[in-house]
């Protein structure tokens, strides 16, 4: 049976290549997609995810979340990235989300459900973070949390943190130890699956909505990554949040490691980064599997699968 889920996202380009994943795999069936301040404001993620389900003409009920961090309203999120741009390069949406507010809509749908929804955080963890503040007992009906985000010797918001946990690390750090079973795919796993320009030529070669779409928002990624963080080879990017996806349709796309893990707070140097306890020095008892390797084959044979679907 197809596993149900729900991604919680802050679209931008990668976001979008895994929501198209989410919404055409056979292997899942995605309930809605809740949107969250990240990678542009909340209404612009809002726009984007109906954008892209309008685009590949799926009806996929999407929830506006929270607009700001859970205690940093002064996040200052510019109106344009350099690797996501602003609007996604689509047609403006003909649908509307829906008026309920996404931490509502989480907690309802959780709190009756019988504990088989997987959710999946692909930006800040602000609208989990709000669901189990306001409802701690709706955690025991989620049977695990696939989160793209966190580092370990990898950041790209600063030296050690990744920018989904950085935006809003009181948040993240009140999911990571929620006690709940989860699976962290980081920026240590995404940056060994990198997406060339051959890559996005082969998609775009598939010919449907979903693989055009993902060619040219990979292609934009490419050219933010090179011009603003080059990887160790050029003209390629990783595309995180769609690897998280992917794990969840076949977890051994990665391969993760069961440890403790917090998030630091307070720290001058380090605010935001995951503090990853590979040595048992700590002891904490673990509460991650958190992925450090990828079977980038695998990877790439299941985005072109399932991209080269219609809905």
């Amino acid at each position: 049976m197809a596993t149900k889920v729900i991604l919680d996202v802050d679209t931008g380009t990668d976001d979008a290549v895994a929501l198209m994943i989410a919404a055409l795999s056979p292997d899942l069936k995605l309930l809605g997609a809740t949107t969250v301040v990240g990678n542009c404001p909340c209404t612009i993620c809002t726009e984007n995810t109906l954008r892209v389900f309008d685009h590949i003409g799926v009806p996929i009920p999407v929830y506006q979340g929270m607009v700001e961090p859970m205690v940093r309203p002064d996040f200052d999120r510019p109106e344009e990235s350099e690797v996501h741009g602003k609007y996604l390069d689509l047609p403006e949406s003909t649908s509307q989300a829906q008026a309920q507010h996404a931490v509502d809509w989480l907690v309802e749908t959780f709190s009756a459900s019988a504990g088989d929804i997987t959710l999946v955080p692909v930006g800040p963890l602000t609208n989990v973070a709000m669901m189990l503040r306001h409802c701690p007992e709706v955690a025991a009906q989620i049977p695990e949390l696939v989160i793209m985000g966190g580092a370990h010797h990898i950041g790209n918001r600063s030296a050690l943190a990744e920018f989904n946990i950085w935006v809003d690390p009181e948040a993240a750090r009140l999911v990571v130890n929620c006690g709940r079973p989860i699976r962290m795919v980081p920026l240590d796993a995404t940056h060994k699956a990198l997406i060339s320009a051959e890559d996005c030529q082969q998609l775009r070669g598939l010919g449907t909505p979903a693989a055009t779409a993902a060619a040219t928002f990979i292609e934009r990624r490419i050219e933010g990554y090179d011009r603003s963080q080059p990887m160790k080879i050029l003209n390629t990017a990783p595309v995180h949040d769609a690897l998280a996806v992917c794990a969840i349709i076949d977890p051994t796309v990665i391969k993760t490691e069961l440890i403790a893990v917090d998030v630091e707070t307070k720290g001058e140097l380090t605010d935001g980064a995951t503090i990853c306890d590979f040595g048992n020095r700590t002891g904490k008892a673990p509460n991650v599997h958190f992925a450090m390797d990828v079977d980038v084959p695998k990877f790439k044979e299941m985005m072109f699968d399932i991209l080269g679907r219609r809905a």
